[in-house]
This record gives structure tokens, C-alpha cells and sequence, in this order.
């Protein structure tokens, strides 16, 4: 067996230099909140490099990686085939604003794909994606309010920074200042998986119920799966109330499944916003849905969304390469197996050590969360240990693995994942950590 690069980062080294600069020019150090590394106590590491399973940061230190760039790395980093196409394509140009004929392969395989889907708008990130949703259900029903539920995450748009997941949690604050009143006030909080309180909030709005939005599978207070039952529930009220259901699969869209996890659970969306995999590692998003609801976006219909880089080739072309090859390499199954192996190992070794926890898993994503009890909702999330998490990630990073610096998020497996780096990674657990753990959960049930 390989041995895991674990030399210790320092307080001088490169990345906390690297880091130092960075704050003097870019609020907080870091384009993107979670990634400041405040949940968990430390300093970000910079990333030199990628590939397949690992990073490499400035220092020279390799990470099997667990995160995946929030996972859209499916395939694993610097996927040759995938680099290739867009090495191809940005030998034609990076940018035309004009058409181009795969931007119409690459929806007619998003539309093959996903059965509740029929046309295709591409934009250029998930906020984008939801944001156009938004807009578009309400365009089309000429109704104000959305049922939201809380702790789902749906990207930066003013109107769903209401108790939202992940680093909304991990900064501490329930909402952004800077988002006027005026522009939540129609959104509606229900809690994640209680269909009970959804029906009560039909009840009371009904006819100005535009549409419901969630995370079929939340990515974003951890992996937490809504219920066959409450998805069935949300299809049910929408039909009879002539409202518009929207999944956010921005996080799950061809990570699950090749497509949706639409089939999976048993309902079909009318709405269906995704990102991250279908860009293969470049920034894009996508909204898709019936030709009915579609055909309102401009120039078609009335409701308005414009974008310069919407399409964009590279992007386009590297998102193609991607859903090619989980076409016809199908490594779902695989994923599957490896990751329940993983999650096994884990737990094994934390009941063995007498550390709380519990693991939700669906597919090639899961979450392990420091909490005696099962987490269902944003608010049995909530009651997870985060010092807990905090040590577990140092003592993984020490140790060469990188996981998601917030235990409010997912972590991922690639095909480029092995047997191998899943051990790898047990003895990490082993070797470093179980004692640490051990003794921080004994010192909690004392207090």
C-alpha cells in the first residue's frame, strides 16, 4: 500500500503566505465563503494541481479528495478525454455571443436523458439556473409566491437567502444583509420532509402559490434525502393547485444516475435546474423543463433571461465529453458499491471508538454527521457536533485527505476512486484520529 503523504503545514509555509496575499486584495481571501476554511477552525490550503482522485497544493502535499470541486468531478480531475475536447475547442475561439450547433447536442442529451424535460435553457451557473426558474414559474402562473424549505440551498438569489444551507449555516447567519425585505417576503419556509405544514401553506395561499422548490436530495445542510412519500405529497399539491414543481439537481443531476433522480424516487418535476457535472469542471447551468412552461422564455415568450457566456463552447464542450463518457462507461453501480463500502468503514471504526454519529448516503454521496440521531430536517442538523467535525477534518487534512470544510455539506467519490485510496483513507482514520475522537465524544457525555 501507497503511503499517504502527511507532512504537517505551518503557520510560515506557502499556503498561509498565499493566503496572507490574498486578503489584501479579495474579501475574506477567497471568491467563495465556504472555502475560507472558518467552520473548521483553519486556513485554506491552495491548490497548485489536480488529478484523478487527488489534489496537490502549493506546498507540494497530495490530497485524496472527497469534495470534488463540490462535485461536479465525476470522472475525477483532468479527465484526459475531457481535456481534449476542450483543448479542441479552444483552438476554434473561447467565445462567439452567436449559436453554435452543440449547444443544441448537448440539450438534446439532457432532454434523452431526463424524462420531464423537453427543451433546454443554458446559462451559466446554478444561482443562474434557479434564479431563471424562479422567474419562469412566475411568469407562467402570474402568481408572487414560492414554498422554500429550510436548510435547501439554491444558490445566491436574493429571494432564497432565507434559512438557507451550508455556508449560510456555517457563518452563522439565517440570512445576507443586503437583501431588501420587499424580496423575501414571498417566499414562503416550510421545513424539509413535513408534508403536514406544505399542505397547511397551500391552504393558506393557494391562488398565489406560484411554485414549490427543493432539493430532492439535499446537498447543502449535509446529504439529506426527502421522502418518497413528502416528493409525492409536493407533486400532489402542485397538480391540484396548478402550481409549478421545481428540482434543484444542480448537486444531483447525472451524480446519482445518469439524468435525474426523478426516476428514483418516483416524480416527475416540471421544472428541473441543473449544473456543475454537465460542465464537466467549467462553470454552467441549465433549466429545463415541459415545452408548455419553456416556450414563456424569451425570445419565444415574454419572460426575460439573457446571458453573454450562456452556451458557451468551451464549457459546452467539456460538459459533452463528460456525459458521454457516463453514457457509456456507466460507473453508477460502481460508485455505489465503493461508496457503501466506504460509509461502512467509517461508522465501523467510530462505533468502535464510541464516537456519535450517523451517516446519510444516496448513491456516490454522502454525509457523515456527528449526531446520535438521525438527521431528517435543517433542524436535526442543526444539533450535530461542528467541534467534532472541526477535528475530523484537521486530522484527515494532516493525514493527506481533503473533505468539505463544513459539516453542513456532501462528500463525493469519483470513478477514479479505488479500493485502494478508500483504504487508504480508513487508515488514516486509524491510525491518526479514532483515539482523539474517542476521547472528545467521552469528555462530551460527561457535560
Amino acid at each position: 500500500m501507497a503511503k499517504t503523504n502527511t507532512r504537517s503545514r505551518t503557520k510560515n509555509g506557502k499556503n498561509a503566505k498565499l493566503f496572507a496575499s490574498a486578503q489584501k486584495v479579495i474579501p475574506g481571501g477567497v471568491n467563495s465563503p465556504v472555502r475560507a476554511f472558518k467552520a473548521v477552525g483553519a486556513a485554506p490550503i491552495f491548490i497548485e494541481k489536480a488529478k484523478g482522485p487527488f489534489l496537490y497544493d502549493a506546498e507540494g502535499k497530495r490530497y485524496i479528495d472527497y469534495c470534488l470541486s463540490w462535485g461536479p468531478m465525476i470522472l475525477g480531475h483532468a479527465n484526459k478525454t475531457v481535456l481534449d475536447a476542450v483543448r479542441k475547442k479552444m483552438a476554434a475561439g473561447t467565445s462567439y455571443g452567436i449559436p453554435t450547433s452543440i449547444e443544441t447536442e448537448l440539450a438534446e442529451m439532457i432532454v434523452a436523458a431526463i424524462d420531464s424535460v423537453d427543451k433546454v435553457r443554458l446559462v451559466s451557473s446554478g444561482t443562474e439556473a434557479v434564479m431563471t426558474a424562479i422567474r419562469l414559474a412566475r411568469g407562467t402562473t402570474g402568481r408572487d409566491k414560492i414554498i422554500k424549505f429550510i436548510g435547501c440551498y439554491h444558490g445566491h438569489v436574493d429571494h432564497m437567502l432565507v434559512q438557507a444551507g451550508s455556508g449560510l449555516i456555517t457563518l452563522g447567519a439565517p440570512s445576507s444583509p443586503g437583501v431588501p425585505k420587499d424580496f423575501t417576503k414571498h417566499t414562503v419556509l416550510v421545513p424539509y420532509n413535513d408534508l403536514k405544514a406544505t399542505e397547511a401553506a397551500f391552504a393558506k395561499y393557494s391562488d398565489k402559490i406560484a411554485a414549490v422548490i427543493i432539493e430532492p436530495i439535499a446537498g447543502n445542510m449535509g446529504v439529506v434525502p426527502a421522502q418518497k412519500p413528502f416528493l409525492k405529497g409536493l407533486r400532489r399539491l402542485c397538480t391540484k393547485n396548478k402550481s409549478i414543481l421545481i428540482f434543484d439537481e444542480v448537486i444531483t443531476g447525472f451524480r446519482t444516475a445518469y439524468g435525474s433522480v426523478q426516476p428514483l424516487v418516483g416524480v416527475k418535476a416540471d421544472i428541473t435546474t441543473l449544473g456543475k457535472i454537465i460542465g464537466g469542471g467549467f462553470p454552467i447551468g441549465a433549466i429545463g423543463g415541459k415545452a408548455s412552461i419553456m416556450n414563456n422564455l424569451s425570445p419565444q415568450g415574454s419572460v426575460y433571461q439573457a446571458g453573454t457566456l450562456s452556451g458557451n463552447p468551451v464549457c459546452v464542450a467539456a460538459g459533452l465529453a463528460t456525459l458521454k463518457l457516463l453514457k457509456s462507461k456507466k460507473p453508477y453501480a460502481g460508485l455505489e458499491r465503493l461508496t457503501k463500502q466506504f460509509c461502512s468503514g467509517i461508522s465501523e471504526r467510530l462505533e468502535k471508538a464510541g464516537v456519535e454519529h450517523t451517516i446519510n448516503r444516496v448513491g456516490s454521496m454522502f454525509t457523515l454527521f456527528f449526531s446520535p440521531t438521525p438527521v431528517t430536517d435543517f433542524a436535526s442538523a442543526l444539533k450535530c457536533d461542528t467541534k467534532q467535525y472541526a477535528k475530523y477534518f484537521g486530522k484527515l487534512l494532516e493525514g493527506g485527505v481533503y473533505l468539505p470544510p463544513s459539516q453542513f455539506e456532501a462528500c463525493f467519490l469519483s470513478s477514479k476512486h479505488t479500493q485502494r485510496h478508500i483504504e487508504q483513507t480508513l487508515a488514516v482514520i486509524d491510525t491518526i484520529f479514532v483515539g482523539e475522537l474517542s476521547v472528545l465524544s467521552h469528555k462530551r457525555s460527561l457535560n
